[in-house]
């Protein structure tokens, strides 16, 4: 599962040149951004963080356990307790956006030919390193070994009609500027009857900031400002970027896909006292933090 990054602070300001002009700063903010640059920044923003990301959330994402482990979001609903993808044993499916991969391989072990793909090849290698050290454990920490595919959502290197399940949790969506496109990519590859799911950030969350304490109850953003979230470098170029969506926009752009929507599931708070970015008991309480987008393709 891949989620997004805690918004970090503008940056303070340095000295002025010499000449008193101020030097280029590293910017936070809301504007317009296209898809093949939020692709690169994407790309290199997941290969320099993987292995913090890993060492910070790999435990809570299933690393470690027998089995690995299926968390659709932060909020804490497993795949085990919610069957949104049902018997997968037996069926070939792919997860999207994968980061380690941690998802396919609790699918891999309950029967399923799995396969991870994701954007970053540095995530992928920490998948890689997990699985190597499972297969040296006799309690097969972190599940059976999958294919790791490094590749683009938007562009699936693999045939029409060939998966049973196309899954995501918190991969690929929220980090593109075209969602169209990589449902339908996901609609392409599955089969008549397969399942599609996927898990997002909610979006009320976009009204408000990103933050778990009581500061973070408060809206202070439209929900309907669909600008996405932009972190950019001093030179103005963009580092990470999370694209906001409304639930109409999710709905519309699955039917867009040729998918027919299932369920809209608003998991309730099961994470005790867990604390991740802007999720929280307090807020997860309140609110829903995560939306999973479920729809079956004709």
């Amino acid at each position: 599962m891949d989620t997004p990054g805690t918004p970090s602070a503008p940056s303070t300001p340095s000295a002025p040149a010499a000449t008193g002009e101020l030097l280029p700063q590293p910017s936070v903010g809301r504007r317009a951004v296209g898809a093949g640059e939020t692709a690169r920044a994407q790309r290199a923003w997941w290969d320099a963080e993987a292995a913090d990301y890993r060492a910070e959330h790999g435990a809570f994402l299933g690393d470690g356990r027998p089995g690995s482990d299926f968390v659709w979001g932060p909020d804490g609903l497993r795949e085990a307790d919610a069957g949104l993808l049902g018997d997968v044993a037996g069926r070939d499916v792919l997860e999207v956006g994968a980061g380690a991969g941690q998802c396919a391989r609790w699918l891999a072990g309950r029967g399923a030919r799995a396969v991870a793909t994701d954007l970053s090849l540095q995530m992928l290698r920490q998948g890689a390193a997990v699985q190597e050290a499972g297969q040296r454990s006799a309690r097969g920490a972190g599940g059976p070994a999958v294919p790791l595919v490094q590749c683009d959502a938007r562009a699936l290197p693999f045939g029409d009609a060939v998966f049973d399940v196309v899954c995501t949790s918190y991969g690929a969506l929220p980090f593109v500027a075209d969602a169209g496109r990589v449902l339908a990519e996901a609609a392409r590859v599955l089969r008549p009857g397969g399942r599609f799911a996927a898990s997002v950030p909610h979006p009320v969350r976009w009204a408000l900031p990103d933050v778990p304490g009581p500061e973070g109850l408060t809206a202070v953003h439209s929900y309907f400002d669909r600008r996405p979230y932009v972190e950019a470098d001093e030179h103005g170029r963009t580092t990470y970027a999370e694209h906001h969506r409304t639930v109409g926009d999710w709905v519309r752009l699955l039917v867009g896909a040729g998918l027919v929507v299932v369920d809209l599931v608003e998991p309730e708070w099961a994470s005790g006292e867990e604390v991740w970015g802007g999720w929280s008991r307090l807020r997860g309480e309140l609110l829903p933090g995560t939306l999973v987008l479920v729809a079956d393709r004709p």
